[in-house]
């Protein structure tokens, strides 16, 4: 190990993993990954590496986390709610690329192994402050605020549940289908599915 290797601290050190991490999942895929070939790209020891990250699962979830973080996703005042949302589920499906959803079901015999899910990885990962995911809740909360201050929603229809729909249906449509969302899809999602549960009458 160099000397500057060896003096890596803290967030340098955790940026190295994590960027190394990411390149193992991208080049070789998650079922090939592992903590040896990890740590050795990124110039450090597997001990140190299970110290922060003790599962494949758990240091796969920080990457993916990491690239989420270095690709946020910001959605304008378009003067419509549908727009918008229209937008939000393009972005959501630009960000969830192929290879992303592959990573996903490849990681599921480990979580099932770790009595966890997809489900508990997405709350982990949009839990962390530190990192936006696949859409900053603060961005769809504003969507949702500026649909209500139009009087284009009604904010009595919006429980949780009605509130996460259309991004659940457009995760829901890619992890079947292992294809980005379709123009077509995300109408039928947003104007014909989810407007009429919403809109102000």
């Amino acid at each position: 190990m160099t000397e500057k290797t060896s003096r890596r601290r803290g967030a340098a050190l955790e940026q190295a993993i994590l960027d190394a991490a990411w390149a193992e999942l991208s080049e070789r895929g998650y079922a090939q990954m592992t903590l040896e070939a990890v740590a050795k790209r990124a110039g450090t020891s597997r001990p140190v590496l299970s110290r922060r990250w003790p599962s494949r699962v758990r240091l796969a979830t920080a990457a993916l986390a990491r690239y989420l973080k270095l690709n946020p996703v910001e959605i304008p005042d378009l003067g419509s709610f549908s727009r918008e949302m229209h937008l939000v589920l393009r972005k959501m499906a630009e960000r969830a690329r192929p290879d992303l959803i592959r990573l996903l079901f490849d990681m599921t015999g480990d979580l099932v192994e770790a009595q966890s899910n997809i489900a508990a990885v997405q709350e982990e990962i949009t839990n962390n402050r530190r990192i936006r995911a696949f859409l900053d809740r603060s961005e769809i909360h504003a969507v949702f605020e500026r649909g209500v201050a139009r009087g284009e929603i009604d904010p009595a229809r919006l429980t949780p549940r009605i509130v996460a729909l259309p991004t659940d249906l457009a995760r829901h449509e890619m992890l079947m289908s292992f294809q980005p969302l379709s123009d077509e899809a995300i109408h039928e999602i947003v104007d014909d599915i989810f407007m009429p549960l919403v809109r102000r009458t």
